[in-house]
């Protein structure tokens, strides 16, 4: 298994920014008639925030191709800049039509399902799954993962990344699930035997090379796949010290 097989769509309409989030994005129209919520590569993460663990029930990620024809007939100055730095190939998510934000006041989830974005958040350093944005969506009657974006903050800073890999994450006390989180050493169990060595393999490799090219930095994008393999097997080698 060398890589995952993620279609490629393209842009064909711009139809309106989500303010609500912090990188701004989008939902667009794709040539397959389909909309989705893009996650624009100029946005303030930039590419990093594309770079995911793929898993539980999260809508079908595509990749999808950003012409310079929509700055050119944008009005809005900061939307204009947005997709000008994001022309080429970005990250894009299915919209969920008609789906409501979760919200832990008025929704149970089950505790298995609950330990196992917990117990994943805490591996990939998701800082972003709080009471203030849940980043998951409640859509027939199922639980959504939307995003990931704020992830694996060691790749911030690739200088340093090597100090992330024995590290715990006591953020994961503000997350949105965790008082539900009950089943934290059975999601651990599901989680070793779902990811292993081949499967986060081929997670990485599916990264497109485009998006590890950096020229501030000295790392060569097969420097920053075994990186991100190394981390990944650090954090599960590691699992029951995080439960």
């Amino acid at each position: 298994m060398n890589s995952i097989d993620i279609r490629t769509v393209n842009v064909v309409q711009y139809i309106k920014p989500l303010r609500e989030g912090g990188s701004m994005p989008a939902i667009v129209k794709a040539d397959d008639g389909f909309m989705y919520v893009l996650k624009f590569r100029g946005a303030g993460q930039g590419k990093k925030a594309l770079t995911r663990l793929l898993g539980l029930n999260m809508p079908e990620l595509v990749f999808m191709n950003l012409d310079n024809s929509f700055g050119a007939t944008e009005a809005d100055e900061e939307i204009q800049d947005l997709l000008d730095f994001s022309v080429g190939l970005n990250l894009g998510l299915h919209f969920l039509s008609g789906a409501i934000t979760y919200d832990p006041l008025v929704t149970k989830v089950d505790a298995l399902l609950a330990s196992k974005i917990v117990l994943l958040d805490s591996i990939m350093s998701n800082i972003d799954r709080t009471v203030k944005n849940t980043n998951l969506l409640n859509w027939h009657n199922e639980l959504w993962v939307i995003d990931n974006g704020a992830s694996f903050y060691f790749h911030h800073n690739w200088e340093t990344w090597e100090n992330h890999l024995t590290r715990t994450f006591p953020m994961i006390k503000d997350h949105v699930l965790l008082k539900q989180a009950t089943e934290l050493k059975n999601a651990a169990k599901e989680i070793n035997r779902l990811f292993t060595s081949e499967k986060i393999k081929a997670i990485v490799n599916t990264i497109p090379e485009d998006w590890l090219l950096d020229d501030s930095i000295e790392f060569t994008p097969d420097q920053m796949r075994s990186a991100y393999k190394q981390y990944l097997a650090a954090k599960l080698a590691m699992i029951d010290e995080l439960v």
